[in-house]
């Protein structure tokens, strides 16, 4: 039987932007901190590139900025080059004004340090929500023609339960592509990385996969960032619990898994998964 062909992508910041970690790294220390995102991402690249992987970085405006040479590096290796925002504030703080000058500005960057046009978009911590579907004819407006922005979970952070799991288009033309999940119980379960690739034994990741192959007949689509290669990141001081587990719960077995997942399933980019 031929084995489907998942959708594998990587969050392009470095380990000082995420959400878990705002309130502990403003923004206005951002250049101030020791950079890493060179050397994680180029780890990142050996690996995809060892399996003959090709992938979706949603990239920062902001570092595209600051790392043109990283960027183009990506594109070279055969990688598509999509847009994670500008600085990563979530569309949940925006209005329409702000989210169409975030995504133009993020879009123009990309294009101009990459010589190649942007067609997929996700949003900064999956935050679109049932209250800012407002986003979709901006994204169309602006050149995209996909988004990856909906988590269709229950989480403090993010997340439409009642979501679409699968693909689906949007009246304004633009295609949304949940990250995956599974459906047990009455309702969703994350299968699709990030922590809860970390969290999860390697066992429960493959099952997922092939659950949502197999049973749903669908594409997985897993996500990453390139500081989940570093367990040697920095760590801020006062942090508490919940965040210490969220950002470096078993970061040191992300490469072992990582290595495993290429091999257990085919991967290839978000637009040639889903010819957009």
């Amino acid at each position: 039987m031929q084995q489907h062909q998942n959708a594998f992508t990587v969050d392009v910041e470095d380990y000082f932007q995420v959400s878990a970690l705002e309130r502990h790294i403003p923004k206005a220390t951002w250049t101030q901190q020791q950079g890493r995102v060179e050397e994680n991402t180029e780890r990142l690249l050996e690996l995809l590139e060892r399996h003959a992987v090709k992938a979706t970085f949603f990239t920062l405006g902001w570092i595209a900025e600051r790392h043109p040479r990283l960027v183009r590096q990506i594109a070279t290796h055969g990688h598509e080059i999509a847009s994670h925002g500008y600085d990563h504030t979530r569309v949940t703080y925006m209005d329409p004004v702000t989210f169409k000058a975030d995504i133009t500005r993020s879009r123009a960057v990309l294009e101009d340090v990459t010589g190649t046009a942007v067609a997929g978009y996700r949003a900064p911590t999956f935050s679109f929500t049932r209250q800012n579907t407002w986003v979709y004819p901006l994204l169309a407006e602006s050149g995209y023609r996909y988004s990856s922005s909906v988590a269709p979970v229950r989480h403090d952070l993010y997340g439409i339960p009642d979501a679409a799991r699968h693909a689906w288009r949007d009246e304004s033309g633009i295609t949304e592509i949940p990250i995956s999940t599974i459906r047990a119980g009455g309702r969703n379960f994350p299968c699709g990385g990030g922590g809860f690739f970390r969290l999860y034994p390697y066992a429960m990741t493959r099952w997922c996969v092939r659950r949502v192959n197999e049973r749903d007949g669908q594409p997985c689509i897993f996500y990453m960032h390139p500081w989940e290669m570093d367990a040697e990141q920095p760590r801020p001081p006062g942090l508490g619990l919940k965040t210490r587990v969220r950002h470096y719960l078993n970061l040191r077995r992300v490469p072992a898994r990582l290595e495993q997942l290429l091999r257990d399933f085919r991967w290839n980019r978000m637009d040639q998964v889903f010819a957009l």
